[in-house]
């Protein structure tokens, strides 16, 4: 299991990993925007050039995640996010129980383009979390 932050901006997302990967001598490994997205005809035209995942790979195993949340997942003053990638659907679907359960599920865990399954929730105490378990190939130190 890794945990990665998970930073999420409102139009900035570009600009603060570039500079993020200078001050970690980072590599961003995998960046999209949400009119590069097979979502994109869902996405309204201001959000197209906005990114929808970056991935700045910071040494050898340590990973920065962040996007520019479109609305409704932007939320002022909410801006990071606790990322959990895990390596089985199995063990994505138990965290994700446990981390539901008295909290409220923001986006159900399920499979996208991405990920086998990827859900976003916010926990009993208040704290969002991101459930992700990879397709190969999606971005992660794996």
């Amino acid at each position: 299991m890794q945990l990665i932050p998970y930073l999420n901006f409102g139009g900035q997302c570009r600009e603060a990993f570039a500079f993020y990967r200078d001050v970690f001598n980072g590599e961003i490994v995998g960046q999209m925007t949400y009119g590069e997205s097979p979502m994109c005809d869902q996405m309204p035209p201001e959000s197209k050039p906005m990114i929808m995942h970056n991935c700045l790979q910071i040494g050898g195993d340590v990973m920065l995640m962040g996007a520019d949340g479109p609305p409704p997942h932007a939320e002022p003053g909410q801006g990071t996010f606790i990322n959990i990638s895990v390596d089985t659907v199995e063990e994505a679907e138990r965290l994700w129980a446990a981390l539901l359960d008295g909290g409220e599920a923001r986006m159900p865990l399920q499979e996208t383009f991405w990920a086998q399954r990827f859900g976003m929730l916010v926990d009993r105490y208040g704290k969002p979390w991101m459930v992700n378990c990879m397709a190969a190939g999606g971005g992660t130190s794996e």
